[in-house]
């Protein structure tokens, strides 16, 4: 398993979570973004810098993920994208994306968008707060307890 992150949108405090997991699980980690990130020094935390544009970032994790890994993303469509290819996927918050309600999700997203664009809902989610934090930081431990537990390395 790995975990790659869509590191454009993902909140500070997560990271920080993904960081010391990756740490303890022995679990690489990669973070994809359209910008320069800074990481805490460790072998198991790699960044990749794609280029500027639009969905560029998913389009690279779509390509290098594969069936059992994690993706940590608020973007749905992406999200969509990896489940089908058999990965798990949760978002910044700890709600686990599905086989069973990505369609729902994507398609309450397209509503949400159509209101937004005719002026009778504005704003976005709700801001990020301990609760959120705990409730990914929860939903990965949950996820990481059941892959198998990394061998120490040596003789």
């Amino acid at each position: 398993m790995r975990i790659w992150v869509d590191a454009d949108a993902t909140p500070k405090p997560v990271k920080d979570i993904l960081f010391r997991a990756a740490q303890r699980q022995q679990v690489t980690t990669t973070l994809v973004a359209n910008q320069p990130l800074s990481l805490p020094n460790s072998p198991y935390l790699k960044s990749v810098q794609v280029a500027a544009g639009f969905d560029i970032a998913d389009n690279y994790i779509v390509q290098q993920c594969q069936a059992g890994d994690l993706v940590i993303t608020a973007d749905i469509p992406l999200a969509a994208e990896v489940v089908a290819k058999g990965a798990v996927a949760i978002d910044p918050r700890g709600e686990k994306y599905s086989r069973e309600n990505i369609r729902q999700r994507l398609a309450m997203r397209d509503f949400m968008e159509e209101m937004r664009s005719i002026g009778q809902v504005s704003g976005g989610p709700k801001a990020f707060n301990h609760q959120d934090r705990q409730a990914f930081a929860n939903s990965l431990d949950r996820l990481l307890s059941k892959r198998p537990t990394p061998r120490p390395s040596g003789n």
